[in-house]
């Protein structure tokens, strides 16, 4: 006998203003359950350490959460000079300690050598994985493993404040920047070590900080909800943004119903006016109803790759 997945079909994003000390599946679990959703996923782990902008897809959103894994992001980040950890993080353990002798002049020098392209090798203690395991478990068994360096691009990196033996810094990044790793790069390029003691995103892709939501407050309202005898949705789902946002700046292919009912049977349709290559976001007809992506194959179509499965389209498991 079919049986009915646990939970809600609700579809959108949310923005999770993750906090420090835990880590970003427990961040996601935790919204999960605040919403009774059939299906989460987040987009790009942050450290237990971090703060900040954690966009966690439900439902069929997170058929499309690839695309916010692979947009630029912004951080602002406190290192502390003078002392380099394990994990290049506060988290970790000091493993040397030396003299600070560096000007504002010499700082700056060093941050402005990070900007544009540069090969980033992954810190031991990021979630990279290695025949299926994360990086950081062999660094707590104490395994050393190879990684090579990938191709990272700084678009800006600005010195905020330096004040004693602190440093804060703006960084605007693209994807698989490691901030810890910047830090320890540059510690080491003034010759005095560091490490991050605060770090916190503030952006991915053109998410508006604004929309941020603490789980405190979707705690709170749910409580709200009980207390007004509401379904706690009244109150939740309002935050959400629409599952398509993290596709807003693909260019866009609106069909009519009849080229939409071919391309929900995952058959590629002639689109005039559709661009000539790339992924595109797929619409429908007046209403503009979205329906997922698609990319334009050797023969100019629009060939579909990901689709909205809508509620009523749904077979029970």
């Amino acid at each position: 006998m079919a049986r009915r997945r646990k939970g809600r079909a609700i579809d959108g994003v949310i923005l999770l203003d993750k906090p420090t000390g835990i880590s970003s599946n427990d961040a996601l679990q935790k919204v999960k359950r605040i919403y009774f959703a059939q299906k989460a996923g987040h987009t790009g782990a942050l450290d237990p350490l971090a703060t900040g902008m954690l966009p966690i897809c439900l439902g069929e959103a997170t058929k499309f959460s690839q695309f916010l894994l692979d947009s630029d992001k912004r951080y602002r980040v406190v290192a502390k000079l003078g002392e380099r950890t394990n994990t290049s993080d506060s988290d970790g353990e000091v493993v040397e300690t030396r003299d600070v002798k560096v000007n504002r002049g010499q700082l700056e020098r060093s941050i402005a050598k990070f900007r544009g392209e540069t090969d980033q090798i992954p810190s031991m203690f990021s979630a990279l994985k290695y025949q299926g395991r994360p990086l950081y478990e062999y660094a707590r068994e104490g395994i050393e493993i190879p990684r090579e360096s990938r191709k990272i691009t700084v678009y800006s990196i600005e010195l905020i404040r330096f004040e004693g033996h602190e440093v804060e810094m703006e960084i605007h990044c693209s994807k698989g920047t490691y901030i810890r790793t910047i830090t320890d790069d540059l510690g080491e390029m003034l010759g005095c070590g560091a490490h991050v003691t605060y770090l916190r995103r503030i952006g991915v892709s053109d998410y508006p900080m604004e929309r941020m939501v603490t789980i405190e407050q979707l705690e709170a309202l749910l409580e709200q909800a009980k207390q007004q005898d509401l379904a706690p949705y009244e109150l939740l789902d309002p935050l959400l943004l629409p599952m398509d946002s993290a596709v807003q700046d693909l260019p866009t292919v609106n069909l009519i119903p009849e080229l939409a009912d071919h391309v929900q049977h995952g058959q590629p349709v002639q689109v005039f006016g559709a661009p000539t290559e790339g992924i595109v976001r797929m619409t429908m007809g007046e209403e503009q109803l979205f329906i997922g992506i698609a990319e334009i194959d050797d023969d100019g179509r629009v060939a579909p790759k990901r689709l909205v499965v809508f509620q009523n389209e749904e077979t029970e498991e």
